[in-house]
């Protein structure tokens, strides 16, 4: 048994659980971490695929109840039907630019150094976003829960998110900011935010699932069991993560990540530059 090949996963597992909702780019981690750890090869990235959707399955399993009722009355609820239109709406655009676009941004920009100049930008538009908020919010004070949101409201949301094909930008961070730039409260943001992650991430993966099924990465012995791992891991994390993620924006801001992502940023800059670090490119 390769236990450093379980450490691994379990580190990844964690780390993908912890940022996939938060504004600080879980894809941006992972491609860190994963070059930190040498795992960045095609099993990496396979791996990187399967343990997303263990976040995802977190997000289903604490939205469950609103999930299944929607399910249960899409038939003969309007507010149920324009509930997952409006969903639909949201992914379209960043769905159709990433199938275009997702192989030329790989190949790119999904190395460290790209990744810690998005952090940096990114914190900047928090800062930038937050100062506006009580402003712009006033605007839309009718729109209380994600029931409320028009399909207008999910297209500009759906728009902002395509920023998140840019690794280091988060797609969280890009739908929560971009809905709170539109005039959206923080609270009902982060809400869709979860709810948006279920078709654009869980339709990701099952699209590089495919991508991935007829190469010769071996999910058996070792490798299958660190897979679970970090599968399972994520799940936790990520669940642990969304009931913080709910109650934090309740009453704070987004300031504190922004914080993080310019001093993790320049961190990676700083080590690279001065050979600290030898990051991959």
């Amino acid at each position: 048994m390769d236990l450093i090949l379980l450490f691994k996963a379990v580190i990844l597992g964690v780390v993908e659980g912890l940022t996939e909702f938060l504004p600080i780019s879980s894809t941006g981690h992972l491609i860190l971490v994963g070059d930190l750890l040498d795992f960045n090869d095609e099993r990496g990235k396979a791996f990187e695929v399967i343990i997303q959707f263990g976040a995802i399955l977190a997000v289903c399993w604490e939205f469950r109840e609103k999930l299944l009722k929607v399910v249960l009355s899409i038939t003969s609820s309007a507010s149920s039907r324009r509930f997952v239109l409006n969903l639909l709406i949201a992914s379209i655009p960043a769905m159709g630019l990433a199938f275009i676009f997702g192989k030329h941004i790989k190949a790119v920009l999904f190395s460290p150094i790209p990744v810690a100049t998005a952090f940096i930008v990114g914190a900047l538009i928090i800062f930038w976003a937050e100062h506006r908020q009580e402003k712009i919010t006033l605007a839309k004070s009718h729109i209380q829960s994600v029931d409320d949101l028009s399909p207008m409201d999910a297209l500009k949301v759906g728009l902002a998110q395509c920023a998140a094909l840019i690794p280091g930008t988060s797609r969280s961070g890009a739908t929560i900011i971009g809905g709170m730039l539109f005039g959206l409260p923080r609270a009902v943001a982060t809400e869709f935010s979860f709810f948006l992650a279920i078709p654009v991430i869980g339709g990701a993966t099952a699209y590089e699932l495919l991508k991935l099924w007829d190469t010769p990465v071996a999910f058996s012995g070792d490798f299958a069991l660190a897979t679970v791992i970090g599968f399972v891991a994520a799940f936790i994390s990520a669940f642990i993560c969304v009931r913080w993620l709910i109650h934090y924006v309740a009453h704070h801001n987004f300031i504190p990540f922004a914080w993080y992502r310019i001093a993790f940023g320049l961190l990676v800059l700083i080590t690279a530059y001065s050979g600290l670090i030898a990051w991959s490119h």
